[in-house]
């Protein structure tokens, strides 16, 4: 498939079925999986034989669908986990661990922020969040001797800013540390993060990768470019024996296409058990399938609507990097030019109450909390998911009292924007 075009391998990537096999992937919707003789599931134990013996850590169905994930990001190795905050802690925990550190661009998910700042802090890691306008200077003084990674988001959500994927690439690797991108808005069909430089990519799948609101999930995918025996001091955990798993050393057994998601199969997935089921799995791919034509026109009704809204006297400014003018459209250019995602950021004029104003009488966008759907939807943070905070405390945060993000699905562009002019005419 490594020859085939993005197109064909959403459609048709890492499954082709036998004479008289099923057309559609399988759901091997079974926990456990039998063996002739105990040695035979010995040699899978010890890594020294492929297959299955449980499926909290492995199992045929999810691995089908991260082999696709896998070449259409063009990587050589790949996992599916039980959604998109599990892939970032894995890909980090992965290498890096109590009295570590690591550098991660300021603008992403608030999630991921929470899950660095508050939750791996208590881990014993320690992470130095640097702006995406951050200077050379001010970005070589963030590391430390004992950083072990760099992380960003091709496409932040929701601030919508640009990772100069090429820039913090070649400081990560200056510091022998590889850059880990979280490409979940982007997906591989708009930006393929290993092609600037990225050695790691994770994805929250539950985005547009399933793109129906179906099933949460997660994936991480390894380029197999970084070397990891190069820099053996920093990367204990994947150049010298494990101990917890039969003194296997990642790097010297499975060489840098495997180590590090073999690592993280073997001893993460074990332990904290963040397993994807089959029948999600199942779901997730039959999004892939589609996702080359549904990112085309999530993208096509973004800009339409950015446009729009541009042009409306009851809008005080609109974030979209796709736009001429946008503060990261030369970005945008470079690493997405068959355009962004189809995310929209806007402030409406009259501030809080006239945002609110306007949500409350959206007939067609939805108002959900989630994002990047075949169907449209629409959240005003400062009176949902940042409603505890007061109108100083959201600025603080980024998060102006008058932001409405907008996500917009694959309908008519021209109903789309009926519905939004209708209920501007309201505020």
């Amino acid at each position: 498939m490594s020859n085939q075009r993005i197109e064909t391998k959403c459609v048709q990537g890492s499954y082709t079925p036998g004479n008289g096999e099923p057309r559609q992937i399988p759901i091997i919707q079974s926990t456990t999986f039998k063996y002739a003789t105990s040695e035979d599931m010995g040699k899978l134990f010890d890594l020294e034989a492929e297959g299955y013996f449980y499926s909290r850590l492995q199992n045929p169905t999810c691995d089908m669908v991260a082999r696709k994930i896998c070449e259409l990001e063009g990587g050589t190795a790949a996992m599916l986990t039980s959604s998109g905050q599990a892939a970032n802690f894995f890909a980090v925990f992965n290498i890096a661990n109590e009295g570590d550190h690591v550098v991660a661009e300021s603008s992403i998910y608030g999630g991921t922020f929470n899950l660095f700042a508050v939750t791996m802090k208590k881990m014993g890691i320690d992470f130095t969040f640097v702006s995406p306008d951050c200077s050379d200077e001010e970005l070589e003084a963030a590391f430390k001797p004992n950083t072990k990674a760099v992380f960003g988001e091709t496409i932040a959500n929701p601030a919508l800013r640009v990772l100069d994927i090429e820039r913090f690439a070649n400081a990560a690797h200056r510091h022998g540390v590889p850059l880990i991108v979280d490409n979940t808005f982007a997906t591989p069909v708009n930006c393929r993060p290993f092609e600037w430089g990225a050695d790691i990519v994770t994805h929250s799948t539950t985005k547009y990768m399933d793109g129906h609101g179906s099933a949460v999930g997660g994936c991480i995918v390894d380029s197999g470019k970084f070397d990891w025996m190069a820099h053996a001091d920093k990367f204990p955990g994947l150049t010298t024996p494990d101990e917890s798993y039969h003194g296997i050393t990642y790097a010297e057994r499975f060489g840098q296409a495997g180590a590090y998601i073999t690592k993280a199969t073997a001893q993460l997935m074990r332990d904290f058990g963040c397993t994807p089921s089959p029948q999600s799995a199942y779901l997730l791919n039959l999004g892939l399938e589609s996702l080359h034509v549904r990112m085309a026109r999530h993208c096509e009704n973004a800009m339409a609507v950015a446009k729009f809204l541009e042009s409306s006297d009851k809008i005080s400014w609109v974030f979209y990097p796709d736009l001429e003018g946008n503060v990261d459209n030369g970005l945008c250019k470079k690493y997405l030019p068959n355009g962004s995602c189809g995310v929209v950021s806007f402030g409406v004029k009259g501030g809080r109450k006239a945002a609110e104003n306007f949500m409350k009488h959206l007939k067609l966008c939805a108002i959900e909390t989630h994002v990047a759907d075949a169907r449209t939807c629409c959240l005003h943070p400062a009176s949902a998911t940042h409603r505890q905070m007061n109108d100083e405390e959201l600025k603080a945060a980024g998060v102006s009292p008058d932001l409405v993000r907008l996500s917009c699905g694959i309908e008519s562009a021209e109903d789309l924007i009926d519905d939004i002019r209708q209920a501007l005419e309201s505020v």
